[in-house]
C-alpha cells in the first residue's frame, strides 16, 4: 500500500497516562528486582549488589552492577520506553525482549528512579525518571538530577565499570510510612526476606556459575529446586523438542526418610512447602520463568511433592510461549502440550512410587494391626453420613478422661457431625484446581511427633513389644500420613 497518499495525524501517547498505565502491569517487588538484575546479568556482570536503606516513606533500594556500564547516549536509549523491538533478534544469552524490562519494572515500585553509570573510557553518567514531574509536564523527558542522598550510592566508586539503579518514592510500600513505625518496619524487613530469597531461586544457575549477588553485603546462596548432588535423587532421561530448543528433563526428589532435617526444610524452598514446589520449572537461557506449575495439566497433591521438572527454552521462543513481560508466564504452544503432559506423567509416576514406598514397606511390615481412622461412614434412613470413631485411640482415651463431662463432649461430637458439609468437599474436590492438604501439612511436626511418642511409650506399658507399638500406631489416622516418623520412637525404649 502507498501511504504517501493517506492522510495522517500524530496520535502520540499523553505521558502521564502511559507511564501510569506501565505501573499496573502487576509486578511483585521480587519480580520487579530480578527483571532489574536481568540487566546486569546481560551487561556481564560478575558481582550484583542489591541494597536498600529504611527511612519510612523516604525509603531507598538499589541494585549495582560492575557490568559493561553505559555512555550518555546508551544510557538515554536504555531509559527510553520500547527500547528495543520485541521482534529484534538477541543474542542467544540476552535475558530482555520489549525494551521495557528496566522502566516498567521501576515505575511499578517507585515514582522516581534514577539509573547512574560508567562505561570504559568514559564519564559516569546518570539520568532520572520523575512520575511527578512527567505528571506536572506531560512530556516524555528525564532529569539530570539524583533524588536521594548521594552518600547512599557509592558503589560505581569501587568499580571501573558498572550500573547503579536507585529507586526512591517507594510508593507501592512505603507511602505515607513514618521511619519511626516500627510494625511498617518490620513489614519493609519482611519483604526484602522474600525478594532475597525470591533471587535465590530465579538465578540459582548464574549463582552456582559464577556469578554473585550480594544482598546487603552477603552472597545470596542459590537454591536448587531439583537437590543436584543429593543421596537417592533421580534424574530421568532429558527429552530434547524444536530442534533443541526446548528441553525437559525430570527429577525426583529423595523420600523424606533419607534427608536430614536441614535438607528436608532446603527443598521447601521460597514457599516453605514441598506441595507448593512440585511441578514444572521453565527456564529461559538459564533465568527462572516459572516455579512449581503444573501449567494447567495437572493439580497438586502431595503424592507428587517429590516432583519436579526442569524446562529450557530459547529466547527465541519467547512468542510462542508467550512469554510476558514480567517474565513470570509462560505457556507452551498447543502443539506440545500432550507431548510435554507424556514426559510429565512419566516423571509424575515414578515420583508418586518413591513418595510411597516408605509408607508401603511400614504397612506391610504392620499389616496384621486393624485401622482406626478419625472418621467412620454410616447409613441412616438410606443415606450416608459421617461420625467421628469413639473408638480411636486418642478420641476415646479422651471421653475416658473426661467423666462425668463426657455427656457435653457428646454433643459437641454431634453437633459437629451433623453440621460437616459433605456435598461442599465433594464439589471442591471435584472442580477446583487446588487441591486439599493431607493432615498437618505445612505445619510445625513437633508437637505432632511428641504424640505419637506419648503413645509409643503407653504402648510399651501395656506389655507391647517396640513392633507391636509401631505397627498400633502405623494404623493410626493421621499418624500413618508420617510413617517416617516411626524411626525416631526407638529412642524412648
Amino acid at each position: 500500500m502507498d501511504y504517501s497518499r493517506i492522510i495522517s495525524t500524530p496520535a502520540e501517547p499523553e505521558a502521564s497516562s502511559m507511564i501510569e498505565t506501565f505501573r499496573a502491569i502487576g509486578y511483585s517487588i521480587e519480580t520487579a528486582v530480578a527483571d532489574i538484575i536481568d540487566n546486569s546479568i546481560s551487561a556481564r556482570a560478575k558481582n550484583i549488589w542489591v541494597d536498600y536503606k529504611w527511612d519510612g516513606s523516604g525509603s531507598i533500594i538499589s541494585v549495582s552492577d560492575d557490568g559493561l556500564g553505559m555512555n550518555n547516549e546508551e544510557l538515554i536509549q536504555a531509559m527510553r520506553p520500547g527500547s528495543r523491538h520485541p521482534l529484534e533478534q538477541r543474542n542467544e544469552d540476552d535475558l530482555g525482549r520489549f525494551g521495557l524490562g528496566l522502566k516498567t519494572a521501576s515505575f511499578s515500585q517507585c515514582r522516581k528512579f534514577t539509573v547512574i553509570s560508567r562505561k570504559a573510557g568514559y564519564s559516569e553518567v546518570y539520568w532520572t525518571w520523575d512520575l511527578d514531574y512527567v505528571n506536572e509536564s506531560r512530556v516524555w523527558n528525564l532529569l539530570k538530577y539524583k533524588p536521594f542522598d548521594e552518600t547512599y550510592c557509592d558503589q560505581l566508586h569501587d568499580v571501573e565499570t558498572g550500573t547503579t539503579v536507585v529507586w526512591a518514592d517507594i510508593d507501592r510500600l512505603t507511602q505515607g510510612i513514618s521511619a519511626e513505625n516500627e510494625e511498617s518496619k518490620m513489614v519493609f524487613l519482611k519483604v526484602m526476606d522474600k525478594v532475597r530469597n525470591h533471587l535465590s531461586m530465579v538465578f540459582h544457575r548464574y549463582i552456582s556459575s559464577g556469578i554473585t549477588i550480594w544482598f546487603r553485603g552477603r552472597k545470596i546462596p542459590a537454591w536448587d529446586p531439583f537437590m543436584i548432588g543429593s543421596d537417592g535423587l533421580q534424574a530421568r532421561p532429558k527429552t530434547e523438542l524444536e530442534n533443541k530448543l526446548v528441553r525437559i528433563k525430570g527429577f525426583v526428589l529423595p523420600h523424606r526418610s533419607k534427608l536430614t532435617p536441614a535438607q528436608y526444610n532446603y527443598a521447601k524452598g521460597p514457599e516453605q512447602s514441598w506441595t507448593a514446589h512440585q511441578g514444572f520449572y521453565i527456564y529461559r537461557n538459564r533465568r527462572l520463568l516459572v516455579a512449581g506449575d503444573w501449567l494447567g495439566m495437572f493439580k497438586k497433591e502431595p503424592h507428587y511433592d517429590l516432583c519436579r521438572i526442569q524446562v529450557d527454552l530459547s529466547n527465541s521462543l519467547d512468542n510462542e510461549w508467550q512469554i510476558d513481560i514480567k517474565k513470570s508466564l509462560a505457556r507452551p504452544p498447543a502443539r506440545l502440550k500432550q507431548i510435554i503432559k507424556n514426559v510429565a506423567s512419566d516423571v509424575r509416576t515414578v515420583a508418586v512410587e518413591v513418595y510411597r514406598h516408605k509408607g508401603k514397606v511400614v504397612k506391610r511390615q504392620f499389616s496384621q494391626t486393624a485401622f482406626s481412622p478419625v472418621w467412620i461412614e454410616k447409613t441412616r434412613h438410606g443415606k450416608r453420613f459421617y461420625k467421628i470413631n469413639r473408638d480411636h485411640p486418642i478420641l476415646k482415651s479422651l471421653l475416658q478422661n473426661f467423666g462425668a463431662s463426657r455427656i457435653k463432649l457428646e454433643k459437641a461430637f454431634e453437633f459437629i457431625e451433623e453440621t460437616v458439609p459433605v456435598p461442599l468437599i465433594s464439589l471442591h474436590e471435584n472442580e477446583n484446581e487446588i487441591q486439599h492438604s493431607q493432615p498437618f501439612e505445612n505445619k510445625n511436626h513437633d508437637p505432632f511427633i511428641e504424640i505419637m511418642k506419648q503413645m509409643y511409650i503407653t504402648c510399651l506399658s501395656e506389655g507391647l513389644t517396640s513392633d507391636q507399638a509401631k505397627s498400633r500406631i502405623a494404623n493410626i489416622e493421621p499418624f500413618n500420613f508420617y510413617l517416617e516418623y516411626l524411626d525416631q520412637l526407638d529412642g524412648n525404649d
